[in-house]
């Protein structure tokens, strides 16, 4: 065995003995810093007694050790007494817990040594981001919530940044949210004059209101509701059985609105479907509906032979057809409109009402049309796209968000509201909405959650009220109910048969009824029959 290893197993044997010797004497020791301690409290307590009052207090004290020492086992439970006290007083102290470090002093050093790569000047040498600066002197104002997460932050940043343009931009936020966390949403304020950049996290809207009547204005839809910055009107909604004002986000319709048809992308599974269904149950108490369901996955099943559902197609035939009737319904508005202006008469009521073109991913229709050789359904919008303003005809086209470039340029030229449903990046955020997105998306978010975009507005956050498919029996009752009180009349497919209808005066029994629709082979009966009123012409294929 070499010296080095007898060096090394005598050590360790040292040090073994010494924690065997420590644990064995630790008692011993107690007791000792015990005694000790009793010993400075009584010269303490000597020291401070005044000099005439000495002699009484050693007499007292002799008194009270004789009567212990005549007590039967008297010195025994005294010794027993001090040994206990002393192992008591002996005890080390509990050392005080160290205190929080400031959040500050640990999340903005980690921030300011992030930017520094970005915001640095390597070639001067008093440069506001370096490797050994202060990051005192580049966050100006801050603050926290109780977890230790930022809330609000302003940034100073040198006057030679490129902070005029988007992708020096999307680097920075993208540095900020990540040492801020990704968990949430975060507005940034460039403030170019003063190279300043404000960043304030946003709260999370709230996702508990379910579908109902909402107090808006005819022609008002509410898409969702936003936060205090993005909207300067509150309505009240019943929320959780109470009844709260929330900021909504309004889309104004109609012959005046500068922005009258919508398109709407997003993830799956983030509420797409949910969006159209909400503007459906909006829009049906004073128009009418033509419904597409180009995924042909019953979401709209609610809405067949409902009173002032035109048709819900599923089938590309069927979408075709329906399609090109609202075209031809567009040119006979229009026209209808022309010659009620020309003569100086009210336009007649079946022009007036408005009719709106529900779309869902058309785009699935349209690969399917290309496929077969036949005429992309696309193209049949171009007249109501175009023309719908003018005659009361509005579109809501609704697809999944990576099928963007699949919609047609006529589409994306005219729908000027735009929406963004699901988990999406700053690029695919402005790709969708036509604008530059100054909010940082979160990592998840729940469905419903998005940004809207109408007109040339900023883009303000969005939660899309729950607004779940009644025919889906895994969906909660309470939802389910609040969306069947909405339609227009009942359906023996979701609830109880609706009470006979008494029967009709005889001057309303002896007006004519349109004739049927007729049904194309290979569709479903019911599904292609439309919904009349008075004065509205029924869809003829």
């Amino acid at each position: 065995m070499s010296l080095t290893r007898h060096f090394t197993r005598g050590r360790d044997l040292a040090r073994s003995a010494g924690d065997h010797a420590a644990d064995v004497f630790a008692p011993l020791a107690l007791i000792g810093r015990g005694l000790r301690r009793h010993a400075d409290w009584a010269k303490a307590r000597w020291a401070a007694t005044p000099k005439e009052r000495r002699g009484p207090t050693l007499l007292v004290g002799a008194a009270v050790v004789l009567g212990v020492f005549l007590l039967p086992h008297g010195p025994l439970l005294a010794i027993v007494a001090l040994v206990a006290s002393a192992a008591w007083v002996g005890r080390s102290p509990k050392a005080p817990a160290a205190p929080e470090p400031d959040a500050a002093d640990v999340k903005l050093p980690a921030l300011y040594a992030a930017l520094t790569p970005y915001f640095g000047g390597y070639d001067d040498p008093g440069a506001l981001y370096r490797v050994d600066g202060e990051w005192k002197s580049a966050f100006s104002e801050w603050a926290f919530d109780p977890d230790g997460r930022p809330t609000a932050l302003e940034i100073a940043y040198p006057a030679y940044f490129t902070d005029t343009e988007p992708a020096a931009r999307a680097r920075i936020e993208q540095v900020v949210q990540g040492k801020a966390g990704r968990s949430r949403e975060y507005r940034f304020d460039w403030d170019e004059e003063s190279n300043r950049l404000r960043v304030t996290a946003l709260s999370p809207l709230p996702a508990d209101i379910a579908a109902q009547r909402f107090v808006t204005a005819p022609g008002e839809i509410v898409l969702g509701f936003t936060d205090g910055a993005g909207s300067h009107r509150t309505i009240p909604v019943e929320q959780g059985g109470v009844t709260e004002q929330q900021p909504p986000v309004i889309w104004r319709v109609g012959p005046r609105s500068a922005e009258p048809h919508l398109l709407a992308l997003g993830a799956p599974g983030h509420g797409t479907s949910t969006l159209l269904r909400s503007i459906a149950l909006q829009a049906l108490p004073h128009g009418d509906l033509v419904v597409v369901d180009g995924a042909s996955t019953g979401e709209h099943a609610c809405l067949v032979n409902r009173p002032g559902v035109h048709t819900v197609e599923t089938s590309l035939h069927g979408a075709l057809a329906a399609l090109e009737w609202c075209a031809q319904e567009t040119e006979r508005r229009l026209v209808a409109l022309n010659a009620a202006r020309h003569h100086g008469l009210a336009a007649p009521p079946d022009v007036t009402r408005p009719l709106w073109i529900l779309l869902d991913r058309l785009t699935e229709l349209s690969e399917l049309a290309h496929a077969e050789g036949r005429t992309d359904p696309q193209e049949l919008l171009e007249v109501p796209l175009r023309h719908g303003r003018a005659a009361r005809v509005t579109v809501v086209f609704v697809d999944a968000l990576d099928a963007r470039d699949r919609v047609s340029a006529t589409v994306r030229t005219c729908t000027r509201t735009r929406v963004v449903l699901g988990p999406v990046t700053a690029d695919s955020g402005a790709a969708a909405l036509g604008g530059p997105l100054d909010i940082a998306p979160a990592a998840h978010t729940p469905p419903g959650r998005g940004y809207a975009r109408i007109g040339t507005a900023a883009p303000v956050r969005l939660q899309v009220p729950v607004t779940v498919d009644p025919l889906d029996e895994d969906a909660p009752a309470p939802l389910r109910d609040a969306v069947v009180a909405l339609l227009p009349h009942r359906d023996t497919r979701t609830e109880a048969a609706a009470p006979t209808a008494a029967p009709a005066p005889a001057n309303l029994a002896k007006e004519p009824i349109g004739e049927p629709l007729g049904e194309p082979a290979g569709e479903p009966a019911g599904e292609l029959a439309g919904e009349a009123g008075p004065g509205r012409p029924r869809p003829v294929w």
